[in-house]
């Protein structure tokens, strides 16, 4: 077994020029503080412009959706009025002409208006060249209006006459309850309507608008009449609006443009009112503050840089000659060395006192590492590291030594039945009744899972043999809490014992072990050199 593979390999130290590191963290320490508050201040703007026109679109949007709620509203209440008037005139052709016309020119609510009775047949239309009195219609609102037999407000939909159409209407019924028909007014959504009048007037030269889509994510407003009808996909606005909710968030619109959305539901028909504006849009005021502030500040970072350069030539050289110490602060020298350098200025004076304390620090640190490195951190016996230093001291030395194997029979059935927790006591139990039989020159190692060693310098094979087998027993006779009773099988063999290499001695303990093992366990097997032939 080549335990020297474990040595650690010796890293070559870099060399740096203090003084362009010096220059160089100074000049970070002057820029990054500034891009650091620069890019703060435009983060907590761009937020704060971003969240203030999310809200003020989605107040809008209410205030729109509250309007459009109150028009349709007040649609409905003419309507209602005018099936109040026309009810008992429903036989008065010139009558029911004039009250449609008095609805359409009255209020411009309406596109159209006409009067229908129960079959559907319209009695009397405006404007008169719609040319329809006297047929019987059967459009997606007519039928809908006429088997609610009240008031109804249609999705959108397209006419028989090619109109994309919303349909508003009351239904008319006689003193005596019998229904007699409907009043009804159509909003053409492709035309001039009343939501251009409501809605069209708040358009800006920015690329901020208004549009409203129904409940299926179908355009029935936009400023653009050709958009008028599409339904929209993948809109985060839209999809909302389908479910029922109001709100606000970003938006990427169907040109790729990411706009700031506000949206609201108008209840009655479950409609949604969409105020965006173009983030750009936004935006644009606070990139122009920004790159005024960055314009203004060129000046000073100039002269500021300049003045760092001068800086860090005037701080170079006792800093030069602390760095210089700090290459070597692993060296006991070292520490004459740093007081030695003449710190004429206070930072390089503290400086110079911090590094005395970190070089002190620093050995017992290093102290330590060594420690670690050595050290199995669940027992607290060496390693395989230590194992290798010590063994190549002995064999430079040329001091004789014993070796131990040792193994725990079993462990596997401890870990399996007990868990790893228990396998761990078991491990540390057996490393402190090593360390208890050891002198203070013997090296007790754990070199694997349960695999330990222990080596006795200038100990005769027998006297090994000894100690092994009282191991043993000790172990044998310890009784552990939750595991009970544990053994162990130990190989024992000697360097030098007829081989000239210190390899030979841990392969004869280790097939010892095995040997101990493959008769039964809980045993010593000694090696025995095999003698000369006479």
């Amino acid at each position: 077994m080549d335990f020297t593979r474990w040595l650690p390999r010796r890293l070559s130290p870099q060399k740096v020029n203090l003084r362009r590191l010096i220059l160089a963290l100074t000049i970070c320490s002057a820029f990054i503080p500034f891009a650091n508050t620069f890019y703060a201040s435009y983060t907590v703007q761009r937020q704060q412009l971003i969240d203030t026109t999310l809200e003020a679109n989605h107040a809008y949007a209410t205030k729109l959706a509250s309007s459009t709620e109150d028009f349709l509203q007040s649609a409905l209440q003419q309507l209602d009025y005018a099936a109040q008037v026309i009810a008992t005139h429903m036989d008065d052709a010139p009558r029911l002409q004039e009250e449609t016309a008095r609805l359409q020119l009255q209020s411009r609510s309406f596109n159209s208006v006409g009067i229908f009775d129960a079959g559907g047949v319209v009695l009397a239309t405006s404007p008169a060249t719609l040319k329809i009195t006297g047929r019987k219609v059967d459009s997606e609102g007519v039928r809908k209006s006429l088997a609610a037999r009240g008031p109804v407000i249609s999705d959108p939909y397209l006419s028989a006459a090619g109109n994309f159409i919303v349909f508003i209407s009351q239904p008319i019924f006689a003193r005596d309850g019998r229904y007699l028909g409907m009043v009804a007014g159509s909003i053409y959504l492709k035309q001039e309507n009343i939501l251009d009048q409501l809605l069209g007037t708040h358009f800006y030269e920015d690329g901020s608008y208004i549009y409203v889509v129904d409940r299926g994510k179908r355009i029935i407003y936009h400023p653009d009449n050709q958009r008028v009808g599409n339904v929209l996909a993948r809109n985060a606005a839209a999809d909302e609006i389908a479910a029922g909710h109001g709100g606000k968030s970003l938006v990427t619109n169907s040109q790729g443009v990411e706009t700031l959305a506000g949206f609201a539901v108008v209840p009655s028909t479950g409609w949604g009112i969409v105020a965006q504006r173009p983030q750009e849009a936004t935006l644009a005021p606070l990139h122009a503050l920004m790159r005024t502030v960055l314009y203004k500040t060129l000046p000073v970072a100039v002269l500021t840089l300049l003045a760092i350069c001068w800086s860090a030539r005037r701080i170079a050289r006792p800093l030069q000659l602390l760095a210089n110490g700090a290459r070597t602060m692993d060296k006991p020298s070292t520490d004459q060395t740093i007081r030695a350098v003449k710190s004429w200025y206070f930072e390089s004076h503290e400086l110079k006192k911090a590094m005395l304390i970190g070089i002190g620090l620093l050995q017992k640190n290093i102290s330590k590492l060594r420690e670690d490195v050595n050290t199995d951190p669940l027992t607290g016996l060496g390693n395989r590291r230590y194992l290798n230093a010590e063994v190549a001291g002995f064999q430079a030395q040329e001091t004789p030594f014993a070796v131990i194997a040792i193994d725990i029979d079993h462990f596997k059935r401890v870990n399996d039945s007990h868990g790893h927790d228990a396998g761990d006591a078991v491990l540390r139990q057996l490393a402190a009744q090593m360390r208890e039989i050891s002198r203070a020159d013997d090296i007790a190692c754990r070199v694997g899972g349960e695999e330990f060693l222990l080596l006795l310098p200038k100990v005769p094979l027998h006297r090994a043999a000894q100690v092994a087998e009282r191991l043993r027993r000790e172990i044998e006779a310890n009784e552990l809490p939750v595991v009970g009773r544990i053994t162990i099988s130990l190989g024992v063999s000697c360097w030098p014992g007829g081989e000239a290499s210190t390899r030979s001695v841990f392969k004869q303990a280790d097939a010892m072990l095995y040997q101990a093992k493959r008769n039964g366990r809980n045993r010593v097997a000694v090696y025995e050199a095999p003698r000369a032939q006479d």
